[in-house]
């Protein structure tokens, strides 16, 4: 059934005074705060077509009522009007972000921290699958006679180090020509595809080199993999995870240790967040989402990108009481400040 103007307007009120006060709503709150220009009565009857349509729930006897996850559906995809970031706090944002554009790690841990700061919800970010990425720069450094730093650099500026020892001191002018030499034969390949098959058509491209410098490469191209296969295959960051405790709704200590549960288990994180929609910008409502422990919650989450691909999302999650405009805004700022920052410093 669709809803009339009247119905929908109350409706909106109603979402609007429970989201700000988080207490049931009744007819008569409705009728002195909005100037909906019925009475009280009418007001009433309309709550109660609503609750018998899905839109509104009564809690307990007598109470108010309370929006549904139907009600707040309905409000983000029709009657919501988007609270947006002033141009002042867009500023500050850029100018935060902008001091963290060094390694992407760092952005990505900057950007949960803002976005938890902006919202005042438990803000949520993943950093780029590092096993995805591919070789940009290798370079080989002399620590000691016996020891050699091996420093990886990704296309997206994820940097790996790992030491290695060698049998014979090797001059930086060697180590340089070693470099080169990977960097020539394994510069653009992914992290995953770096193997034996890459490993024995780099000896075989070698054999008029010295036997000292094959054997260095012979050993450097293992310990590349076994560096990189000890690094997780997703990196999570969360921020604001005790802004939980702010809302009423986790006044319940069995809810609030849930919810904290929940977020320890990386795993169903990640899950939840790659799996929440494939648009720029998704939220998730409540029993729409597919963990239990999640679903008197709300999550928007959004997508950045570099060189038109997506490598990672970033969102917020919170109770169903969240206030999506304020919300959405801000991640749909912070992901386009996202975009334009690594598609401007970190492609080369």
């Amino acid at each position: 059934m669709k809803l009339d103007d009247r119905k929908l307007r109350i409706l909106q009120a109603i979402i609007h005074s429970y989201i700000t006060n988080a207490e049931p709503v009744g007819s008569r709150t409705i009728s002195k705060k909005y100037d909906l220009g019925v009475s009280s009565a009418t007001i009433r009857n309309e709550m109660s077509d609503l609750e018998e349509l899905g839109y509104l729930i009564q809690p307990y006897t007598s109470a108010g009522r309370i929006p549904s996850d139907k009600a707040y559906r309905l409000y983000v995809d029709s009657l919501m009007e988007e609270k947006l970031i002033s141009q002042k706090v867009r500023n500050q944002v850029r100018n935060q972000l902008l001091r963290e554009i060094g390694e992407i790690d760092s952005l990505i841990q900057n950007v949960a921290k803002i976005l938890s700061q902006l919202t005042n919800y438990t803000s949520l970010a993943i950093a780029p699958q590092v096993k995805q990425s591919r070789l940009k720069h290798i370079q080989l450094v002399p620590v000691n006679q016996t020891k050699v730093l091996v420093v990886i650099v990704t296309d997206t500026n994820i940097i790996k180090n790992t030491i290695f020892r060698v049998d014979k001191e090797l001059s930086c002018d060697q180590l340089n020509k070693i470099s080169n030499i990977l960097n020539e034969k394994i510069k653009g390949h992914r992290i995953y595809e770096i193997g034996e098959d890459l490993q024995v058509s780099l000896m075989n491209e070698m054999y008029d080199l010295r036997e000292t410098i094959k054997s260095t490469i012979n050993s450097i191209v293992p310990l590349i993999n076994q560096s990189l296969d000890k690094t997780e295959e997703v990196t999570l960051y969360a921020d604001g995870v005790t802004n939980i405790f702010n809302f009423p709704e986790y006044n319940d200590v069995s809810k609030a240790k849930s919810f904290l549960s929940f977020l320890e288990d990386k795993n169903s994180v990640v899950d939840m967040m790659l799996k929440s929609g494939e648009h720029d910008i998704e939220i998730t409502i409540g029993s729409e989402n597919r963990y239990r422990e999640v679903q008197n919650c709300s999550l928007i989450t959004a997508t950045y990108r570099l060189n038109g691909k997506t490598i990672g999302r970033i969102g917020v999650i919170g109770p169903t009481r969240m206030d999506y405009s304020k919300v959405i805004s801000a991640v749909k700022s912070i992901a386009l400040d996202m975009n334009e920052i690594l598609n401007k410093y970190y492609i080369k």
